[in-house]
């Protein structure tokens, strides 16, 4: 009986040194893996990489752990990685976060500071020689450009904008293409393929400071309002010491000279924790819209 429990005992002792042991491989191999950093279709995908890798590095580097950047020709196709996390993290347009944080509590984790501001524009421009553009119903019956089906200022904000005045973009506009990214579409209206399109103003700018080729042959006919920013979100179930631990390490960026080097580059004057009423301008717009369909 007295080798029976002792048997007993061993067993037991065995096989929990055996699950210790094991949880601590998986814990070792997790922490091995790539974390995967999801970054919205906001240029082409090589401009993407050229933007946004150091900061993956950077991130990094801190953290022990390889970054992977995950790009998808669509919104829709990294919301969808989100919430599978199959994305842990990822730098989103400002109306995906919205429906993201509404659908499935994609959290808010920083946003960047850009020009002395955490917001941005629609900027809604045709050709440099284009004449009789002073504002929004000079685009009637134009050819015109959004960007994606999910893009805050590609899509939704001109949208709104239309619908104020009683139209639609098929209504509005002779023909409606989307071209998949802003800096697609600043090419469209350079070359003349499209009267015009509705872009995102950080996009312009970056453009026009790094290579103005194509921005040189278009004009800024109108601004929109401000809106909060593209912001960096995570999914609410990611663990809460790493989602600190990055958090913490963005918001020091501008306080290292490697990291303020990064930001530079891309014109950032740092990461911010905003509040998330920032975003809503964009929360408005879409609601207001949604209940303007169901009333029709």
């Amino acid at each position: 009986m007295v080798n029976k429990r002792k048997m007993s005992v061993l067993l037991v002792a065995a096989f929990s040194f055996f699950i210790l042991i094991h949880g601590f491989a998986f814990a070792a191999e997790v922490e091995n893996q790539p974390l995967r950093f999801g970054v919205g279709a906001m240029f082409s995908p090589k401009e993407t990489l050229s933007t946004y890798r150091q900061i993956l590095y950077y991130i990094g580097d801190h953290i022990d752990r390889p970054v992977k950047m995950v790009q998808r020709k669509s919104y829709d196709e990294i919301d969808q990685l989100l919430r599978t996390r199959d994305l842990e993290i990822a730098m989103i347009c400002s109306g995906p976060y919205v429906w993201n944080n509404r659908d499935f509590g994609a959290e808010l984790l920083v946003a960047p500071v850009m020009y002395g501001k955490p917001f941005y524009h629609s900027y809604l421009i045709v050709h440099k020689d284009a004449p009789g553009f002073a504002g929004i119903e000079d685009f009637r019956n134009k050819t015109f450009a959004f960007t994606d089906p999910k893009s805050n200022s590609g899509s939704l904000a001109p949208t709104y904008m239309l619908a104020r005045i009683g139209e639609t973009p098929d209504s509005f506009f002779s023909s409606l293409i989307y071209s998949g990214h802003h800096g697609k579409s600043i090419e469209m209206v350079a070359d003349k393929q499209v009267d015009g399109a509705a872009v995102d103003h950080l996009v312009w700018e970056y453009m026009n400071k790094t290579n103005p080729v194509y921005t040189a042959r278009t004009k800024v006919v109108v601004k929109s309002p401000e809106f909060g920013i593209p912001p960096i979100v995570v999914h609410p179930h990611m663990d809460s010491e790493l989602k600190k631990r990055i958090r913490t390490i963005l918001l020091n960026m501008d306080q290292d000279p490697v990291g303020r080097e990064v930001l530079g580059k891309i014109f950032i004057d740092k990461f911010i924790v905003p509040p998330d009423s920032n975003y809503d301008a964009v929360r408005q717009m879409s609601d207001w819209l949604e209940k303007r369909k169901k009333t029709k």
